[in-house]
């Protein structure tokens, strides 16, 4: 077997697949990782991605007073005593006994008037089993 030969033919092919893309990323501007064990080719440099914007030290101190203030400032107008026209019930309104039985009542009362409208209007309707035995 021609091992070398065969092994030569592959180590081209691939110095000629390696010249591919490098000119393709030199077109397009795109960087492709670069597996190991693969020969070194002159591919140009990427073009440097942008670094993302942060906080620079100073700038993180200033918006820990800013928000230092605020926060205080917060604090400050809710430690103040609240006129009773703006407070809020802090307990649930409750409601009595007898108003509670007075409510009941008038329901019951409605509910009994609406049954027996019901009743009138609707007549009671036999099962045919019942009315065929009544019949005979």
């Amino acid at each position: 077997m021609e091992i070398r030969k065969i092994l030569a033919d592959l180590v081209g092919e691939r110095n000629r697949i390696a010249r591919a893309i490098a000119a393709l990323e030199a077109l397009g501007g795109i960087s492709v990782s670069v597996p190991s064990g693969r020969a070194a080719t002159a591919a140009p440099a990427a073009p440097k991605q942008l670094r993302r914007r942060g906080l620079t030290t100073a700038g993180r101190r200033r918006l820990s007073a800013l928000m230092k203030a605020r926060w205080a400032a917060r604090r400050k107008a809710a430690a103040k005593p609240a006129t009773k026209a703006a407070a809020k019930p802090s307990r649930r309104r409750r409601m009595s006994a007898a108003a509670r039985k007075k409510i009941a009542e008038a329901q019951k009362a409605r509910w009994a008037a609406r049954k027996k409208a019901a009743a009138k209007k609707a007549p009671v309707v036999k099962k045919p089993e019942v009315a065929a035995a009544a019949a005979e």
